[in-house]
């Protein structure tokens, strides 16, 4: 069924999203009320007015992002690349043909499941796509054949040291998705992300210092709908040895990198996830 669906050219899937986000947005109200507190917290200083046109393109991009993940099921490697540009890609190719792998730290930013897919297309070098497994064991497999129907290399977070060691020879890019909420009692690192206390998993950190890494950003961003563009960024080189850092420099640089980027495609964001559910406790403040 869903390969069926996925046959239906883009402009019958996108009259679709525009049913489902009429009916998400003004009927059922979904989330609603977390993505508006998300907004205001994250932008206290724009007008309601603007808070509310970046909540409706959000809720459009939400089923826009549901319809062209079903999409993935059958789309041509053609087809995609015309719709996923890239920039700064030479950056990362640079520190490949010298031998190591790198660390690329993406968010959910546009449609990261096009973003996952295009990576094959844009470097020759293997990727590696660290993830966690989803609950739902159909949604589990489904994702896992969307995501490795482009040749990604999916790596699940617990096997992650295990598979680098195994590969350490190799020059690999080494994915992850950093913007997730830790589970409370697993939270390492604090800090200010858009106005609020939030906290973040630190896996990142540790790869870069085992292994010696550099590490960078990539976004996505809108052209227009249906279309995007991929942009890398430097981060940070591979720490050097015994050269004393900072605790989780990689960590507050992505956290400052994505900040910059919201705040420039703030409609780009999963404003519906609960990413600040937890509160830092207070002797866990710079000031206890």
């Amino acid at each position: 069924m869903l390969k069926g669906i996925s046959l239906l050219p883009f402009p019958v899937l996108y009259a679709f999203s525009t049913f489902l986000y009429v009916l998400l947005y003004y009927v059922v109200g979904y989330r609603k009320k977390v993505v508006r507190q998300n907004l205001e917290r994250s932008f206290p200083d724009k007008s309601a007015e603007e808070l509310r046109k970046i909540e409706k393109q959000f809720f459009l991009n939400l089923t826009d992002l549901i319809v062209e993940s079903l999409k993935l099921v059958s789309l041509p490697v053609s087809e995609l690349r015309k719709r996923v540009g890239s920039k700064g890609q030479e950056l990362v190719e640079r520190q490949l043909a010298n031998g190591t792998s790198v660390l690329v730290l993406g968010a959910h930013l546009g449609n990261w499941e096009y973003m996952s897919a295009a990576g094959n297309s844009i470097f020759s070098f293997p990727i590696d796509g660290i993830y966690k497994p989803l609950a739902n064991p159909f949604f589990e497999e489904f994702m896992k054949f969307i995501r490795g129907r482009f040749g990604i290399h999916l790596v699940r977070m617990k096997d992650t040291l295990r598979h680098i060691i195994r590969h350490k020879t190799e020059s690999r890019v080494i994915t992850l998705l950093t913007d997730q909420t830790p589970p409370f009692g697993e939270i390492q690192y604090w800090t200010s992300f858009l106005h609020q206390e939030t906290p973040f998993y630190v896996g990142a950190d540790k790869l870069r210092a085992s292994f010696k890494l550099p590490a960078f950003f990539v976004g996505m961003r809108h052209v227009k709908r249906g279309y995007y563009e991929i942009e890398f960024q430097e981060l940070l080189p591979a720490p050097v040895v015994g050269e004393k850092e900072e605790d989780h420099p990689l960590t507050e640089a992505f956290a400052c990198k994505l900040e910059r980027w919201i705040e420039e495609n703030p409609a780009d964001y999963l404003w519906s996830h609960k990413r600040w559910k937890h509160k830092r406790p207070v002797r866990a403040s710079p000031e206890s």
